[in-house]
C-alpha cells in the first residue's frame, strides 16, 4: 500500500513539475478514486499546480480535502494554498486562509503581502506590512512589497519604501535590486536609475546576469542607449534576454538599421533567438520602414527557427506593411492569417487606415473591430477619430453610446517628468499641480513664438463640438505640453528634457514639441506607449514615421 501510494504520489509531483499541470490534476482524480492515503506532500504539489493553472474549483476541492484530514496546521500546506486563492484572484478566501492559521510565520505573510499586491490591493499590502513588527520582517518582506507596487503602477510609493529600507539598513539582495531596476526603467526615472546602478556596483550584483539585462534594459526605456549599449558591452556573459533587451531598446527608439545590426551579431555568436527577441526585430522594422528586412525577419522566424507566429507578431507585420501605405497587401495577410485577429491588431491596421485616408477599408476593419466587442478603449478612441476625420458625427456619437453600453471607459491621458529627483505628473487639462497658472501663461508665451513662425495648431482630432478657439485651449491642456513647459521653467538652458506619456503621443503635440526644440535650443525626449521621439533642433528621430 505503502510502495502504491508512493508510486502516485512521485508521478503527480513528476507531472507538477514538468509543467504538465492539468495531467497532475487528472492524475490526482485517479487517486482519489483509487481510495490511496493522501499525505501533505501530495495534496501541496496538487494545490500548487492548482494555482499554476488557475484551477480554482479543483483548488477548493483540495481545501476540503486539507480540512477533512486534518492538515490546516500544517504551515507550509497552508502557505501553498493561501497562494493558490491569490493567484486564481480570490483575494477573500486567501484572506480567510490567512486568518484562520492556527500560527504564521515571515513566509506566510510576504506569501499574503504579495497577493494583496496581485489582486490590486496594494493599499492592504502597505497596512499589512506596517502591521509587522520591524524584527518580524525580512528581505522576502521588503522585496515582496516593492515588487508588487511596482506590479500596481505604484513606482514612487515603492521607491518611498525602498528608502526606507535602506535607512533601516535591510541588507538589499538581487531580488530587491531586481524590482528597483524594473521600476525606475517603467517610470524613466533616470537619476534614479543612475543611483540605483551605482548601488548595483557597490553591493556586487553586476556581475549577475539577470541584474546586467535588467540594466540595459533601465538604460535603454530611460532613453539613454549609449549608457545601454556601454552597458551591454561590458557585461561578462551574455544570454539571448541581454541581445532581446538591447535589440528592443533599439527598436523602441526607431534604431531598425542597428536593432538588425544586433541580431546578425547575436546570430554569429551562437545564441538561438527566442519569439520575443524576433518580436523585437519586427517591431524595430516597423518603426523604421523597414518592410524587405521586416518579411526576411519573419520567414527566418518561421522556417529557420520554426517559431510559430503569436499574435503579437501578426500584429507587427500588419503594422509594418500598413505603416508603410501596403494596406491591401496588409488586409490581404489579415484574411490569410491561421488565427482571427484580435481587437489590437485590427486598431493598428485602422490607425493606418486612418493616416492614409482610406475611407472604405477604415470602415471595414471598424465593423470588425465593433463585432470583437473589444474591452480596450484604445479601439473605440480609434474608430470615434476616424468618424470625426470623415466628418461623420452621427459614426463619432454611435462609438460614444457603444463606449457607455459595454462600460468601457477612455483612459485618461498622463505624462511625467522628473526635476531634481521628485516626479511630477500631469493629465489632459489638470489644474491641480501649484504652478498652474505659471505653467499656463509660460504656454501661451510659447504658443504665441510659434504661431510667429508658422506654428497652426491640428484641431482635427479634438472630438468635442466646440468653436476653434475652445479646441486650441484644449489641445493647449495635453499632458506632454504641461510636462515640458515645466521642464522648461524648472531646469537650467540647455538641460535635455525626459517625459513620459502613458499613451501615444498626438500629431499635434508632436509637432509642437518639434517646434519648441527649435525656438529654446533644447533636446527634448518623449517616451510615449509606442516609442522613443527624440526632438532637437526642430528635428525627430522618427522622421514623423510613426
Amino acid at each position: 500500500m505503502l510502495q502504491k501510494n508512493f508510486s502516485w504520489a512521485r508521478r503527480i509531483t513528476s507531472l507538477a513539475n514538468q509543467v504538465q499541470s492539468r495531467k497532475a490534476i487528472t492524475e490526482f482524480h485517479q487517486l482519489q478514486k483509487s481510495g490511496q492515503k493522501i499525505t501533505e506532500f501530495l495534496l501541496s504539489s496538487v494545490v500548487k499546480v492548482c494555482g499554476r493553472v488557475e484551477a480554482l474549483q479543483e483548488g477548493k476541492q483540495a481545501h476540503c480535502l486539507i480540512l477533512k484530514l486534518g492538515f490546516n496546521a500544517d504551515l507550509i500546506l497552508m502557505t501553498t494554498l493561501l497562494d493558490m486563492y491569490s493567484k486564481c484572484t480570490n483575494i477573500q478566501e486567501a484572506c480567510r486562509v490567512f486568518e484562520e492559521m492556527p500560527q504564521r510565520d515571515v513566509v506566510v505573510t510576504n506569501s499574503m503581502i504579495s497577493g494583496l499586491c496581485r489582486c490590486h490591493l496594494p493599499s492592504y499590502a502597505i497596512d499589512l506590512f506596517t502591521k509587522m513588527n520591524e524584527s518580524e520582517r525580512d528581505v522576502g518582506t521588503w522585496n515582496s512589497l516593492i515588487s508588487g507596487l511596482g506590479q500596481n503602477l505604484e513606482g514612487r510609493t515603492a521607491l518611498i519604501i525602498f528608502g526606507r529600507m535602506r535607512v533601516e539598513d535591510v541588507e538589499v539582495d538581487v531580488m530587491t535590486m531586481m524590482s528597483i531596476l524594473s521600476i525606475c526603467a517603467d517610470m524613466a526615472m533616470m537619476v534614479h536609475a543612475q543611483q540605483v546602478h551605482g548601488l548595483v556596483i557597490k553591493s556586487g550584483f553586476e556581475q549577475y546576469l539577470p541584474v546586467g539585462n535588467a540594466i540595459v534594459d533601465m538604460y535603454a526605456k530611460c532613453g539613454c542607449m549609449d549608457d545601454a549599449c556601454l552597458c551591454f558591452q561590458n557585461m561578462p556573459f551574455k544570454n539571448v534576454i541581454s541581445w532581446t533587451s538591447l535589440i528592443s531598446g533599439y527598436a523602441k527608439h526607431g534604431l531598425g538599421i542597428e536593432a538588425l545590426k544586433a541580431f546578425q551579431q547575436m546570430e554569429m555568436e551562437g545564441v538561438v533567438p527566442n519569439k520575443i527577441t524576433f518580436l523585437g526585430t519586427l517591431y524595430a522594422c516597423s518603426h523604421a520602414g523597414l518592410l524587405q528586412e521586416g518579411w526576411s525577419n519573419f520567414t527566418t522566424m518561421v522556417h529557420k527557427y520554426l517559431i510559430t507566429p503569436t499574435m503579437e507578431h501578426y500584429t507587427c507585420m500588419v503594422d509594418l506593411l500598413a505603416r508603410a501605405g501596403h494596406l491591401e497587401e496588409a488586409h490581404d495577410f489579415i484574411e490569410r492569417m491561421p488565427i482571427n485577429p484580435d481587437a489590437k491588431l485590427l486598431t493598428a491596421f485602422l490607425s493606418s487606415c486612418c493616416h492614409h485616408k482610406n475611407v472604405e477599408l477604415a470602415r471595414t476593419v471598424g465593423q470588425k473591430l465593433l463585432q470583437l466587442q473589444p474591452q480596450e478603449a484604445g479601439a473605440y478612441i480609434s474608430l470615434s477619430n476616424f468618424y470625426g476625420l470623415v466628418g461623420d458625427l452621427e459614426g463619432v456619437a454611435n462609438v460614444r453610446r457603444l463606449m457607455l453600453e459595454r462600460g468601457i471607459r477612455k483612459e485618461k491621458a498622463c505624462t511625467w517628468i522628473e526635476i531634481s529627483r521628485k516626479v511630477h505628473s500631469f493629465e489632459s487639462g489638470d489644474r491641480s499641480h501649484p504652478d498652474y497658472l505659471k505653467i499656463c501663461k509660460y504656454l501661451e508665451v510659447l504658443i504665441q513664438k510659434m504661431k510667429n513662425i508658422g506654428y497652426v495648431p491640428d484641431t482635427s482630432m479634438v472630438a468635442q463640438n466646440v468653436d476653434e478657439l475652445t479646441k486650441e485651449e484644449i489641445l493647449l491642456g495635453h499632458s506632454e505640453k504641461l510636462a515640458i513647459a515645466l521642464g522648461l521653467m524648472s531646469t537650467h538652458p540647455g538641460t535635455c528634457i525626459l517625459i513620459v506619456k502613458n499613451l501615444r503621443v498626438c500629431a499635434d503635440c508632436h509637432v509642437f514639441t518639434g517646434l519648441i526644440s527649435k525656438i529654446e535650443g533644447r533636446e527634448i525626449v518623449a517616451r510615449d506607449s509606442s516609442r522613443f521621439h527624440h526632438f532637437k533642433d526642430g528635428v525627430c528621430s522618427c522622421g514623423n514615421y510613426w
